[in-house]
């Protein structure tokens, strides 16, 4: 029952962060994308793209891998402070040397403006000193949920202080990416709360056994990164850094409400890694269930809630400039759904199972799949075709890992169960589609509004059937 309780908490304490990161770009999205435009978001977008593959050196697959190992061991606060030891050695070791790497970069190869890139900098040393694997590892979202809000509260107030005008975007970068470092270096001013600093010891051939399964669980993360953060690359080469704007600004109303869906995962991994250990495969079916039910409650919601208000909502939150996103975010819809379902099969089959290979071969998959389509239909239709591109990649990747985990996951109870959640979402486009007003922002309040409360009623009554039948 305890258990039970903390996981509710954990769930509680992620969702809440989550929520708050929603809320906040919905306050500074407007004021920046009036303020730095198109081609000031394009800049920093472009600039922030190309130095995530920096973080993603440094990383080097760290977070799964990391959360997955604290989380085996996490009953001995020796063995998780030894275990931490070892494998923060290869992400510091790795973050020396991208860094250096990265200043040649903006010295002699990059190509748009060079000052922001340098601000991203501080970005990639917030990877070096970024342990937030060891305290999802150990459930204590508590923490991390409270020090990320301080600092996203932080930001907030100073991009309203401090970014006035268009030449603002380094001021920008640095107040982001500053915040982020901020953040990882009170996880360490923390972090002998957690665990005991004395069992801490460096064995090299220790360090070098969590050298391969971390390589292993990398290949993925640069795999996703092809179609999270190379069409926006490609965009800026190909046609320019508006076109990224453009296709940025879309993405966020997609991004944001994905986040938490994926909170539910970065709870769930932990969890289930722990109960893999113990054997304990009845619990982690029910969890199996109980996550995927609630996951498109919100996926379907999300999707066809968002469907119904982007006509309106885009060129009122964003200006007129950004018309165009509004078709950009039609079309990237449909993958809320496919990221939604692969996440949990991800996070509760394959990462706890260490079927790294499997979810190697997947994401690889979609990831040629999706640079494919990018060369195809980028240069003719622009941020649409990248759009085009990120959903048929991700649809393919929840279809391989689907496949991959047929056997253990119940795919059939699943969709079957989620289809009145589908009907309800459908009745809910359909009818807030239909209310307009002459005031953009009249009209997008009544139809979330009159959504949310249609959508909830039509499916409590399924939601209320699934608590009865996991009982």
């Amino acid at each position: 029952m305890a258990k039970i309780s903390k996981l509710k908490l954990n769930l509680f304490y992620n969702i809440c962060y989550q929520i708050l990161s929603l809320i906040v770009p919905l306050i500074t999205a407007p004021y920046i994308s009036r303020v730095l435009g198109a081609s000031g978001i394009g800049e920093y977008s472009y600039s922030y793209s190309v130095a995530h593959y920096f973080v993603l050196f440094v990383m080097l697959g760290v977070l799964n891998y990391g959360n997955r190992e604290i989380a085996s061991v996490k009953d001995s606060v020796n063995k998780v402070a030894l275990k931490f030891s070892e494998i923060y050695i290869v992400q510091l070791a790795m973050g020396i040397v991208v860094i250096g790497l990265y200043v040649i970069y903006v010295a002699f190869f990059c190509k748009f403006n060079r000052l922001v890139a340098m601000a991203q900098i501080l970005y990639i040393v917030s990877a070096l000193l970024d342990i937030s694997w060891l305290y999802f590892g150990i459930e204590q979202f508590k923490t991390t949920a409270g020090v990320s809000s301080l600092n996203k509260i932080v930001t907030t107030i100073l991009i309203f202080l401090l970014v006035q005008d268009k030449n603002d975007v380094f001021i920008y970068t640095v107040i982001l990416a500053g915040g982020v470092l901020l953040n990882n270096i009170f996880y360490w001013i923390m972090l002998k709360r957690y665990i005991n600093v004395s069992a801490i010891s460096l064995n090299l051939r220790d360090i070098r056994k969590h050298l391969q399964p971390m390589l292993v669980l990398f290949i993925p993360v640069i795999a996703v990164s092809v179609y999270k953060y190379m069409d926006k690359i490609m965009l800026g080469i190909l046609i320019g850094t508006s076109e990224v704007g453009i296709y940025e600004s879309a993405e966020k109303f997609v991004n944001l409400p994905l986040s938490l869906i994926t909170a539910v995962g970065t709870v769930m991994l932990p969890r289930i890694s722990n109960l893999k250990e113990k054997v304990q495969d009845k619990e982690i079916k029910k969890y199996n269930y109980i996550s995927m039910i609630l996951i498109m409650f919100l996926g379907f919601g999300i999707v066809f809630g968002l469907a119904g208000i982007s006509d309106r909502l885009i060129p009122w939150f964003y200006g007129i400039e950004f018309v165009r996103s509004t078709y950009v975010l039609l079309v990237l819809l449909p993958s809320v759904l496919f990221v939604s379902w692969a996440n949990v099969v991800r996070t509760q089959c394959l990462l706890p199972n260490k079927r790294d290979k499997e979810y190697c071969i997947s994401v690889i998959l979609g990831a040629v799949v999706n640079f494919i389509v990018n060369i195809l239909l980028i240069q003719k239709y622009g941020a649409i075709g990248a759009a085009i591109g990120t959903s048929i990649a991700e649809l393919f990747v929840c279809l391989i890992q689907s496949f991959q985990t047929r056997n253990e996951m119940e795919f059939i109870k699943y969709i079957i169960d989620s289809i009145p959640f589908a009907i309800s979402a459908v009745a809910m486009f359909f009818i807030i589609h239909s209310i307009t007003f002459k005031s953009d922002l009249y009209t997008v309040v009544t139809r979330i509004s009159v959504g949310g409360l249609l959508y909830c009623a039509l499916s409590s009554y399924f939601i209320r059937k699934t608590i009865k039948a996991i009982k």
